[in-house]
């Protein structure tokens, strides 16, 4: 039975719903048919409401990024150092769990020369400067910050990614696996913020 109201934040709900029902691939599986198709609706009344298949996934894509912003930042409040990162590494996996779809569409880049990506962009930009807030609790010169927040980002996202495609199968506790992780990786940062380190790291493999 079709949908009265539907209206351009409609059409978004039930994007995120479509998302959330299509598990870890629910964003890339993303279409205006099977938006439509939850609707109740054909698929050209959507365009009433949304321009494209572009601007509603990067409708979606805002959202997550500002629910996994929000996520880290309660995490990390009143946190600092290692503890901080372990929170916000901590927070980023829940998410994942909970809304793997959405998790998905947080790791789409936003386009620096489209000007439609304006939210976009800003939202990726609050984003950073959540993992920067942390990071510079290790005392990180200014010059190693994006070095770390490109490392712990990938750490962690690829662990998770590992752990939501059945990557991880042995019996050893993957919840220890990942608290190794994060030590791995705030070790990391601490070395970065190490003149001597810094000095010794920097070359050709930057």
């Amino acid at each position: 039975m079709p949908r009265a109201g539907l209206s351009p934040d409609a059409v978004v709900r039930l994007a995120l719903e479509v998302v959330d029902a299509g598990g870890p691939s629910g964003f890339t599986d993303l279409t205006l048919a099977k938006v439509a198709a939850r609707a109740g609706v054909a698929a050209p009344s959507l365009y009433k409401h949304v321009g494209s298949l572009a601007e509603l996934r990067r409708e979606v894509t805002v959202i997550a990024i500002q629910e996994l912003t929000a996520a880290g930042t309660s995490a990390t409040v009143g946190r600092a150092g290692a503890d901080a990162l372990h929170a916000l590494a901590d927070a980023w996996r829940r998410y994942a769990h909970a809304h793997p779809g959405r998790y998905a569409a947080t790791q789409i880049g936003a386009d620096p020369d489209d000007p439609a990506a304006a939210l976009h962009r800003a939202a990726g930009e609050e984003s950073v400067r959540t993992v920067v807030s942390v990071l510079h609790g290790f005392g990180l010169p200014d010059e190693r910050v994006i070095d770390a927040v490109r490392a712990v980002r990938a750490g962690v996202h690829g662990f998770v990614t590992l752990e939501l495609g059945a990557g991880f199968r042995m019996r050893e506790d993957v919840d220890q696996s990942f608290t190794v992780l994060v030590d791995m990786l705030v070790a990391g940062v601490a070395a970065l913020a190490s003149p001597d380190t810094a000095q010794a790291t920097t070359g050709s493999h930057r």
